[in-house]
């Protein structure tokens, strides 16, 4: 796309198009998707300039407080790292550099958010003149909407490798949720993925800290991480191993996974793309751990380290331990009712208060208990010493 003048700040971030299609900033990563054009109002101010009503890098995000429109923004698409995998590597010459000033980019985002377009800013960036630098304008960008423009809303900002202590503190006194990607499972696989990057000097340490913050200072801010997924050989297991530790170590909020895509001009660009699907089970196991009580251990993984891609992890241990030794739903604790496929925590708490008024004894009890996929759960439930009975699909003759 040419100009014939600079583009302003809308031009410029119709020019990121989908490029952060690959960071999730929400509940349900894997539907975060731009929203129709007709889903948004009118965006005119009173001034009659006009607010663009659709922008490729706004997404559709899942957040505590219901789906909202999220800009996802980068201070600048410009990087000087190399990351084998990123399409933002230095020397890709297919990426269209684009550069945002902090100021221009709060104001931006302020217009857009008056106009009802937006409702939140997901800020990211790639790293010029240093990670401290860049960290500078992403908290100067935030602090700007905060201060200069009273905004109150979401706000979800990257921490930049090797971002100093202060500014992590003062990134998680502006921010409703902050971000460090590990990238890797572990040190050799981050290795592989990114060589000039540090996994515990750069990266882990912040997480750490991010930790002490919220302990020590009551900083709320919540802390999520990201995965690159089959790249480099990684295993299930590894990626599951490292999120428990650090859901129970460092109280993690998110685990995401980015099942590794392909990218023209890097030295992966000929690496097959991982399968969505993996995607998609790391993410029902990551669930388990952290919402579910589960252990690392009870995960159930194939000979080569990775979950099975047919059958979703908690269906898998269920088949094995609950088969022929069913729970009987009358009874069960909690922990126990959460190892049935089709239990979760709300219906399990659902199931808890309803038994103190009557047993339930037939399927249709627990659909009114809000267990809304009864039929997984059948093969491996009692309902007061009996099997439910599975009603047969009828067949037309």
């Amino acid at each position: 796309m040419n100009f014939k003048v600079a583009p302003d700040a809308y031009q410029k971030l119709s020019l990121l198009d989908s490029a952060l299609d690959f960071e999730p900033a929400g509940g349900q990563p894997m539907t975060e998707s731009a929203p129709a054009a007709h889903t948004l109002p009118t965006a005119r101010q009173a001034t009659g300039s006009r607010v663009p009503k659709a922008l490729p890098c706004i997404s559709e995000v899942s957040t505590p407080t219901g789906k909202k429109p999220i800009l996802k923004a980068m201070i600048t698409t410009a990087c000087e790292r190399d990351c084998f995998y990123c399409p933002f590597r230095a020397g890709r010459n297919k990426t269209q550099r684009i550069t945002f000033t902090p100021d221009e980019l709060a104001s931006s985002f302020h217009t857009m958010q008056r106009a009802q377009v937006v409702d939140g800013l997901f800020l990211s960036s790639g790293i010029i003149k240093g990670s401290v630098t860049t960290q500078d304008k992403i908290i100067d960008a935030a602090e700007i909407l905060r201060h200069k423009y009273h905004y109150q809303g979401y706000i979800h900002l990257k921490i930049m490798p090797s971002a100093e202590y202060d500014q992590i503190r003062r990134a998680m006194q502006l921010a409703n949720r902050v971000s460090v990607n590990l990238e890797g499972a572990n040190e050799a696989r981050l290795r592989q993925l990114a060589p000039k990057k540090d996994y515990w000097g750069e990266l882990f340490q912040r997480l750490q800290w991010i930790s002490q913050l919220r302990s020590q200072e009551q900083l709320r801010a919540s802390v999520v991480t990201q995965f690159v997924v089959g790249a480099v050989g990684d295993t299930d297991v590894e990626l599951l191993e490292t999120s428990e530790k650090l859901y129970h170590q460092l109280q993690l909020q998110r685990t995401y996974y980015m099942a590794f895509s392909p990218v023209s001009q890097t030295p992966f660009a000929e690496i097959a793309a991982t399968p969505k699907q993996r995607e998609h089970r790391l993410y029902q196991a990551s669930f388990l751990l952290r919402d579910y009580g589960w252990d690392f251990e009870d995960l159930d993984f194939q000979r080569d380290g990775n979950l099975s891609l047919e059958v979703d992890p908690k269906t898998a241990w269920a088949t094995t331990n609950l088969q022929h030794a069913p729970v009987e739903i009358n009874r069960a604790s909690r922990a126990e009712l959460l190892r049935v496929p089709g239990i979760g925590p709300k219906s399990a708490d659902a199931i808890l208060a309803t038994r103190h008024q009557n047993k339930i004894t037939d399927i249709s009890h627990l659909r009114a208990a809000g267990v809304r996929d009864a039929e997984r759960a059948m093969p491996y439930i009692l309902l007061n010493g009996h099997r439910p009975i599975q009603q047969l699909p009828l067949f037309a003759i």
